[in-house]
């Protein structure tokens, strides 16, 4: 089967989900405008590319289609992560990446756009931000779940979340809160259990590791160098003994020799001895490699206020080789058997996040939807995530294809064509 036999299959496998026929046209001119090679993957290049002698009629298709009409978002989602799972089927496993991603951006109408943290630009600025998870392996990775981050002040303005149609129901909740959601609905799915991935933005909230452990998954989490933990042989005092009559006490103490320790004063305090040098994979130009060591801790977050003292972990510490101290710092429920290459193998498998949001970006045009609501934000992204998907099948099914080999071909624009809130008289482009 060719190529593009094979895109128009994918298409009418994603089409099935859509709940009605006369959505069926504006997926695939959508989809197949987004693997083209154009600079700008917002509606109307889009509409100009896919129909060139009907540019309005097709570009008022596309917004009604992206921004006003009510499919599910899910649905595609679960179409996508269908077709590609049989192919990221792997025997070293399955691991759940929990990530965000910020898009930059100016004014303040667009839906959940606040000055907060922007990865990109690696600074506070004016963008909005999403969460998503994604379903890897070793051999590839894509994002199952994907939601806007909704800051308190857009989530508690009622003026501009009806602008912006966000739902009802969508009520304010931390990044890590809705990763938990995303994770949950991924154990209703039936996907593919793996482990958890993430960085200490998610790793470094308690409540987000024991959310994990509560639904029975395992993690390998980022964590930042003052979080607290138990190193074995310390521990907290047991309750205090009671005297006279009244309901004893069960919280565990605090006192001079039974203090935790953050991670960071744990890391500086080991000798040299049981820090080793580990390779966990082959990078595009060598083999990537740095030094670590792992040890049990209890996380001691919080624990006055607990009887009992967590289960051990394993917590890892990377210290390259020459640095003043260490460089990152993670949490794992790792079984109490596993090696330190196996713990530091799956930790770094969040890499692939990486690799899938510069694919996203730069392929195929997650940032560059032009609307303001909330509807059209997810529906956007998830038709950016479901080319993506066919991308990836396509390099798994088969490892020799060139990159992109399914790309439809580009339409030449017509000579007189003028971009919309161009004027009138501009030189036409070509």
């Amino acid at each position: 089967m060719s190529d593009l036999a094979e895109l128009d299959e994918y298409l009418e496998h994603l089409c099935a989900a859509l709940g009605h026929a006369d959505r069926r046209v504006s997926l695939r001119d959508y989809c197949q405008g987004l693997m083209l090679p154009i600079a700008r993957k917002s509606i109307e290049p889009l509409a100009a590319h896919t129909d060139p002698m009907h540019v309005c009629a097709k570009h008022q298709s596309l917004h009604h289609f992206v921004a006003k009409s009510t499919w599910s978002d899910s649905a595609i989602l679960e179409s996508v992560r269908n077709w590609v799972q049989p192919a990221l089927a792997c025997e070293t496993g399955h691991y759940w990446i929990v990530d965000d991603t910020g898009f930059p951006k100016k004014g303040k109408h667009s839906v959940g756009v606040a000055r907060q943290y922007c990865g990109q630009l690696g600074k506070q600025d004016n963008c909005q931000v999403a969460v998503s998870v994604s379903l890897a392996t070793e051999l590839g990775s894509i994002p199952i779940a994907y939601q806007l981050y909704l800051p308190k002040d857009w989530a508690s303005d009622a003026e501009r979340r009806r602008k912006a149609g966000v739902p009802e129901d969508q009520a304010f909740a931390t990044k890590p809160e809705i990763a938990l959601e995303q994770l949950r609905a991924a154990i209703v799915a039936k996907v593919p259990p793996g482990v958890v991935l993430a960085d200490a933005g998610y790793g470094d909230e308690t409540a987000f590791r024991d959310g994990i452990t509560e639904m029975g998954l395992l993690y390998a989490v980022g964590i930042r160098p003052g979080t607290t933990v138990w190193p074995l042989g310390v521990s907290p005092l047991p309750p205090i003994p009671q005297k006279g009559r009244g309901r004893p006490s069960s919280l565990l103490r605090r006192g001079p020799g039974h203090e935790p320790a953050s991670v960071k004063e744990v890391a500086m305090g080991l000798p040299t001895d049981p820090y080793q040098q580990v390779n966990w994979r082959e990078g595009s130009n060598s083999t990537l490699s740095s030094r670590f060591a792992a040890l049990r801790v209890r996380p001691a977050h919080r624990d006055i206020w607990r009887s009992a003292q967590r289960a051990e972990e394993w917590l890892l510490i990377e210290w390259p080789e020459g640095d003043a101290e260490p460089l990152k710092y993670f949490l794992s429920t790792a079984p109490s058997g596993a090696t330190l290459e196996q713990i530091v193998f799956v930790t770094k498998m969040r890499w692939r996040i990486e690799r899938d949001y510069q694919d996203l970006k730069q392929e195929f045009g997650l940032g560059h939807y032009e609307g303001r609501g909330w509807q059209g934000f997810h529906h956007h992204a998830t038709l950016c995530i479901a080319v993506y998907g066919f991308l990836i099948s396509q390099r798994l099914n088969d490892r020799g294809a060139k990159k992109n080999s399914a790309q439809p071909k580009i339409a030449p624009l017509p000579d007189n064509y003028l971009a919309r809130g161009s004027r009138a008289n501009a030189a036409p482009r070509a």
